[in-house]
Formats: C-alpha cells, structure tokens, sequence
C-alpha cells in the first residue's frame, strides 16, 4: 500500500479515485495533481512506481490536506464560534449551520427525536 500525506492509497483502485482517500482531495483536485506529476489516470494504484509516487507526493505537498485543512477549519468555526456570527450560534446550538429547515428534519444535526409526555388529546 502506497502512503500519501500519512493516508494508505488503496492498491486496488485507479489512482484518480485512490487518491480521494486523503482529507481535502476531491476528484478534480487529484486529476490535476495526477496531470501535473504526468501520471496516467486509469493506472491502478498498487501498481505505481516509486518515482511516480515520489512525483504525486511532491505535487499534494503544494496544497493545503489532511490535518493542517482539519486544523484550519477547526479554527473557522471556533472564530465563528467566538464573535458570535449567525453560523457561530447555530454550531454552539447543534441545528444545521447553512439554512436548511429544522421543523421536520435536520436528525443529523440535531440528533435523536426528543420523546415528548402527554402529547395526546
């Protein structure tokens, strides 16, 4: 197994979705990065070298992945969090941050259904 940015690739798959695997690189991301280290795409990641590994590795380092983007995001929302911003209040409160409705949904922001006692009439 490959390692990138301290992620293992799956050998298995194409390197363009392999590389997917790391925090912060979508598909579009990795085709460039796979474009600039002149590497093909439908090559399977185990079956790389270890001069086009070194070539990959050296393009991802040029972007911000895995736990200095974890790190950043973190400390958005924290300033969020601390200059009391609409997106700030909504965090602290646990209910969806981007405008979605609460009424009816929203289970994965605001967790399990809350049972409520005498709710017949």
């Amino acid at each position: 197994m490959a390692r990138i940015k301290g992620v293992d690739i799956p050998n298995n798959k194409r390197i363009e979705i392999a590389m997917t695997y790391i925090y912060g690189i979508g598909r579009s991301l990795s085709q460039k990065i796979l474009k600039d280290a002149k590497v093909d795409f439908d090559k399977k990641a185990g079956d790389l070298d270890n001069d086009e590994l070194a070539r990959i590795r050296e393009e991802v380092n040029k972007y911000v992945t895995e736990g200095d983007l974890r790190r950043e995001v973190n400390m958005n929302i924290k300033t969020k969090m601390e200059i009391n911003s609409y997106q700030g209040t909504r965090h602290k409160k646990g209910l969806p941050v981007r405008g979605q409705r609460t009424n009816r949904n929203a289970r994965t922001r605001k967790g399990k259904g809350k049972v409520v006692a005498n709710k017949k009439k």
